[in-house]
């Protein structure tokens, strides 16, 4: 099956019960047994299992082209699930251009188990397969990276590693319709779903994918122990918006590139963050890796932070707001908002300075969202 055949039927198989064509929203805490030990359909306790959550993952696995796919509560839920593969002592390399709620989760909660997170300024994977040491056990990537849009060597960070060191990606930003981890060598990919897959800024959910039996089992053990699962109704919200993911994600594109090459042209734009551009520093890594770009735009202004609040303050279309990968266009403050928590010389470090803007671009008409645009910045 093509992508957008799985997207709508990929565990999604008519009810057996009734024959209806949409998945059913169990909303069940429980579930009658036949006798001690026996479970109808393998079912006992929502927490442990739910059937509107085993399909969505089976979905989300197989656009992964992974065998295994596990639904958490947040974005932030699935990432502390993989975080909980390690022990006290271990080290993690990443990158210091990250979302900020991973550096915070890194930084402040899983710091004082013992574990130790290397963040490094850098896009370059030679750089850090250089870094590795014997204390080594996982490499947390971004790519794209939240907010500056830079773009890492997946295929590459897999050949140098060791076997012994997980290799996660957060896809979040390019979806499995642009990019699939797994097939580039990484051993598990990890997704808001509140973003893309859901794709209406209604829902809050996590997902991971995984090819690896053990790596799975040790993550749903910890998703049903900690608990930290979507509720029946998210999974099938989640489910609907991966249906249109496809179409959608186009439209992100085509409108993403129309308005990074407008950006680029503008005389108050001072640089234009896109791997879809030419220019872009990892632009031949991203044409290899990935086969399109999302709705993702960052740029910087020139002037300072009253240019920016000028610029805000005309704005009608692209809402102020946190998050992104929904249908309608957002515009995103980053030094303020999704990175707050970073301290001032590791967000100048970054490249988060106040005059950074983060678009998440909608599927809206995009002579409507260029207009939009326009007025603001003139």
């Amino acid at each position: 099956m093509k992508f957008a055949t799985r997207a709508i039927h990929k565990g999604q198989e008519p009810d057996k019960l009734t024959g209806a064509v949409t998945v059913p929203v169990y909303l069940t805490s429980t579930y009658q047994q036949d006798g001690l030990g026996k479970l109808r359909a393998g079912y006992e306790y929502s927490r442990t299992g739910n059937p509107s959550r085993a399909s969505l993952e089976a979905t989300i696995a197989s656009l992964e082209n992974g065998k295994y796919g596990l639904c958490y509560s947040s974005g932030s839920a699935a990432t502390t699930a993989v975080l909980d593969l390690l022990r006290p002592g271990d080290e993690v390399l990443t990158t210091i251009d990250i979302y900020g709620g991973s550096y915070r989760l890194f930084k402040t909660v899983f710091a004082k188990y013992g574990i130790d997170f290397v963040f490094m300024a850098t896009s370059s994977a030679d750089e850090i397969a250089e870094r590795i040491s014997g204390r080594t056990r996982m490499l947390w990537i971004e790519t794209p990276t939240n907010p500056l849009l830079n773009i890492l060597d997946i295929e590459k960070l897999a050949g140098e590693k060791r076997d012994d060191i997980l290799l996660v990606v957060d896809n979040t930003f390019a979806s499995p319709y642009f990019q699939n981890p797994l097939d580039l060598g990484a051993d598990i990919v990890v997704h808001s779903t509140t973003k893309y897959l859901g794709g209406h800024s209604d829902v809050i959910g996590g997902a991971l994918a995984t090819g690896n039996s053990e790596l799975y089992e040790s993550c749903k053990f910890y998703q049903n122990a900690a608990g930290a699962t979507p509720s029946s109704l998210d999974c099938f919200m989640v489910q609907r918006g991966i249906k249109t993911l496809e179409v959608r994600m186009l439209k992100h594109q085509s409108n993403a590139f129309k308005i990074a090459d407008f950006l680029k042209g503008h005389p108050r734009v001072e640089t234009v963050f896109f791997p879809g551009l030419a220019e872009h520093p990892n632009h031949d890594i991203a044409q290899k890796q990935m086969r399109g770009q999302s709705g993702m735009v960052s740029f910087k202004l020139h002037g300072g932070r009253h240019d920016l609040d000028d610029v805000l303050g005309k704005m009608k279309i692209f809402i102020l707001a946190e998050s992104l990968g929904g249908v309608e266009s957002l515009v995103c403050y980053p030094y303020t908002m999704t990175h707050a928590g970073i301290p001032e010389d590791e967000k100048q470090q970054i490249g988060i300075t106040e005059n950074l803007l983060r678009l998440s671009v909608g599927i809206e008409d995009v002579d409507d969202l260029l207009e939009d645009l326009e007025q603001a910045l003139s």
